[in-house]
């Protein structure tokens, strides 16, 4: 009896930090949702993540589980997973995400975890762990995310300026003053959606390596209720840090670029949730502003900035990975199952 009592234990235990990594995805990438609504002044800050915390939260009842299973199921081989192996993977990608925030570098939360995640299992089972075709698919949309947010929002916003072009500049700014509340609550939306998966995905992965669950479970309403609140309390905590390079540095932004860079955020994530594949909501949002930024020309996106985040995306994985393989070696003598 004791013996099942300190396993529960430890099973909670790693649960709770895989929930901590949700809390801190949240405050992490709160400034990919009120980024925009708050540098164009639609939003106070503290209205502005009470807004997307709600949305983010609200997402639960809107998608289904399947990049869940994307990340529990379709990255590493569940037969040959155990606990101390996603440990590593949770604890490498807080110790990232907690660096990132740190120096105010929007970096991927998503891929920080499976690059955490994958690397431990490399250190555990070598290459043959892992499994290729949702690796592929993640990597893919490495690219692809944020290259469809960046065409959308620049070719949403030369329609506007098309459409537009005769109305008073008051008259624009007051219209998507308004229509920008919906553009972040859709992008909010998307955000929970497709971020809070990744973390049921991983609890997933800890009950069925813990014997818990059945190999083919699908996720306990728990699981998901959980990771969704604690997203949404991250989010209403808010990276402030981060908040300023998105919003300000990487280019001005106004209201019609608020709402043109949401919108196409929301509608690549929409369509990667759709998908069941985990993108970086981090690298939509940046493709976005730069798209709409692009159309006021070159010299209007500070390129210096953007180079910056772009490195943090392709170090992401690789560090965290090597994090995540650093750490497998000392938790696999502390955790034996």
């Amino acid at each position: 009896m004791p013996e099942v009592q300190t396993h529960m234990a430890v099973v909670a235990a790693i649960i709770f930090l895989a929930l901590a990594f949700d809390y801190i995805n949240g405050f992490h990438d709160a400034a990919n949702a009120i980024a925009t609504v708050v540098s164009t002044r639609v939003l106070p800050p503290r209205l502005a993540v009470a807004w997307a915390a709600f949305f983010n939260v609200i997402a639960y009842f809107i998608f289904s589980h399947g990049v869940a299973h994307t990340i529990g199921k379709g990255v590493v081989d569940l037969a040959q997973v155990n606990v101390a192996l996603v440990t590593a993977g949770i604890v490498a990608a807080i110790i990232w995400n907690l660096i990132t925030w740190y120096y105010g570098i929007p970096s991927s939360s998503s891929h920080t975890l499976i690059g955490g995640y994958a690397g431990a299992a490399v250190m555990m089972g070598g290459w043959s762990i892992l499994i290729p075709g949702g690796l592929l698919k993640i990597a893919l949309f490495i690219v692809l995310a944020p290259v469809m947010g960046f065409l959308m929002a620049f070719g949403f916003m030369v329609a506007l300026y098309w459409i537009f072009q005769r109305t008073s500049p008051q008259r624009v700014t007051s219209i998507f003053r308004r229509l920008q509340l919906f553009s972040s609550a859709a992008y909010s939306l998307g955000h929970g959606g497709n971020d809070a998966q990744k973390t049921m995905g991983i609890i997933l992965a800890i009950l069925i390596s813990a014997g818990y669950l059945d190999k083919d479970a699908d996720i306990p309403a728990w699981v998901a209720i959980s990771c969704y609140s604690a997203m949404g309390l991250g989010t209403l905590a808010g990276g402030w840090r981060i908040v300023k390079t998105m919003g300000q540095k990487i280019c001005l932004l106004q209201p019609p670029h608020g709402f043109c860079a949401e919108t196409a955020g929301a509608i690549s994530i929409f369509v990667s949730t759709w998908l069941k594949i985990p993108v970086s909501t981090t690298h939509v949002i940046t493709g976005s502003i730069v798209g709409v930024g692009a159309t006021r020309g070159l010299h209007a996106v500070k390129w210096g900035v953007a180079r910056t985040v772009v490195w943090a995306w392709f170090l992401t994985i690789p560090i965290s990975a090597f994090i995540g393989a650093l750490l497998y070696i000392p938790l696999r003598s502390m955790i034996s199952f």
